[in-house]
């Protein structure tokens, strides 16, 4: 799938093999859930980088503690490619977690009552599927 990692061979196979048996997972099953997606080896490559050590909390320029100002510049970035992408006067490019983006699609496109049709968890789905403990399963009429 992406090149070796150089850097953990000879170091800890153990962890080598596990790494390496996931990405022949990924590269030989399709994976249906957004937040468990194929990434390309660019977006690997920015994930892989210092970025990753920060946690940001706050919008750019309006952080709650300092050391941000390179993380503020690649989220203006995404914030400004997805306003011109989508024409869009605003973005967001910040969803914590695969439950606050599915909320935020299902609060943004249906009225409470309706119907949607999810997946369910002994199929691969998500709790945000319609899974009658997730507000999905409580605000719509959910089918699985």
């Amino acid at each position: 799938m992406f090149s070796k990692h150089d850097q953990i061979q000879g170091y800890d196979d153990e962890l080598l093999a596990a790494m390496n048996a996931e990405d022949a997972r990924q590269e030989h099953h399709i994976e249906l859930i957004a937040s468990e997606n194929y990434t390309s080896q660019r977006v690997m490559e920015a994930q892989g980088s210092g970025l990753t050590n920060k946690y940001a909390e706050g919008y750019p320029g309006k952080r709650y503690y300092g050391g941000c100002e390179h993380v503020d510049v690649v989220e203006q970035l995404a914030i400004d490619r997805a306003r011109q992408l989508f024409g869009a006067d605003y973005a967001n490019v910040q969803p914590h977690s695969g439950s606050q983006a599915n909320a935020a699609v299902y609060l943004a496109l249906l009225q409470a009552g309706d119907t949607v049709l999810g997946m369910s968890l002994a199929h691969g789905g998500h709790l945000t599927h319609g899974a009658r403990v997730s507000f999905s399963g409580k605000l719509y009429n959910a089918v699985q």
